[in-house]
């Protein structure tokens, strides 16, 4: 009977600490966030914390209570008069779209910040641990960070070791743009068991020739489809029949909004592109 006493105590005195320190953590959470990107708007949502952003950018559009959020700038930069009105416990910058002068001017105002810009596959799952961390959500931030890489993992198993297949990969028609293996959204293409045909080459996202595409001999063309790229539709490939991808009706058109953004929904358009590919082996 003492036994069960002293368990029984020190059962009421786990849950009493657990409480506590949950309580601590409820307490020291960001209450009020600006999120300066949209796939960390996206991201915050997924943790349980959306209804926390006070402030975002243009484009933050998902979920769909996210368009309800104050924008206070966009790609050409913020407004720091609003950001300080908006008086945030937290502000998730994005080193890769905000302008870095702008960032420090936010640091220097004393503000607490973490960065949010994954430049892989991979950092997408380490990136929702970072803010799961940040926003007191880690058990949620684990939850979907592993979710995460085991669709990741099974992606790629199923294709990467497939037989390769030249992929063109269209990021822009006017002028005409790619991408390179510097940039993550080549590891669509490499996962997929494609060859990224500009991979080699020394910027991110280069621009090049219609000749340089048909020199590749690309068997798939992607050309990625969102509002902003609906020039897309005036490129008229049809013309170049000597091109595989031509030839042999290979030409794609994946969702770029989703594809673009660094989130878990990343899974379900690379899947479409795999299987893009795959149909021209």
């Amino acid at each position: 009977m003492a036994l069960i006493t002293k368990l029984t105590r020190l059962t009421l005195a786990s849950c009493i600490l657990l409480t506590s320190i949950t309580a601590v953590a409820d307490q020291t959470a960001p209450k009020r966030i600006i999120a300066l990107s949209p796939h960390s708007v996206e991201l915050l949502y997924s943790l349980g914390v959306g209804d926390r952003i006070v402030g975002t950018i243009s484009h933050a559009d998902y979920p769909e209570q996210a368009k309800s959020i104050e924008v206070i700038g966009d790609y050409k930069g913020i407004t720091l008069e609003k950001v300080i009105a908006l008086k945030p416990d937290l502000i998730v910058t994005w080193s890769g779209g905000n302008k870095i002068n702008q960032i420090e001017q936010i640091k220097q105002l004393g503000f607490t910040v973490v960065d949010s810009n994954p430049q892989s596959l991979t950092e997408i799952a380490s990136n929702i641990r970072h803010l799961g961390n940040a926003t007191g959500q880690v058990e949620q931030a684990n939850k979907i960070a592993a979710g995460f890489e085991r669709e990741l993992a099974e992606i790629t198993a199923k294709y990467q070791k497939k037989a390769p297949i030249k992929t063109f990969y269209q990021l822009w028609s006017k002028p005409l743009m790619t991408i390179s293996e510097q940039s993550w959204i080549s590891q669509y293409i490499s996962r997929c068991g494609g060859i990224n045909v500009f991979a080699d080459t020394k910027t991110a996202y280069p621009k090049v020739s219609v000749e340089n595409v048909l020199l590749s001999g690309a068997e798939v063309i992607l050309v990625p489809r969102d509002k902003q790229t609906r020039d897309h539709e005036l490129f008229n490939w049809e013309q170049w029949q000597l091109l595989p991808a031509v030839k042999n009706n290979h030409i794609y058109y994946p969702n770029a909004t989703i594809l673009h953004r660094p989130t878990p929904r990343v899974i379900e358009p690379m899947r479409e592109v795999c299987e893009q590919i795959n149909r021209a082996r």
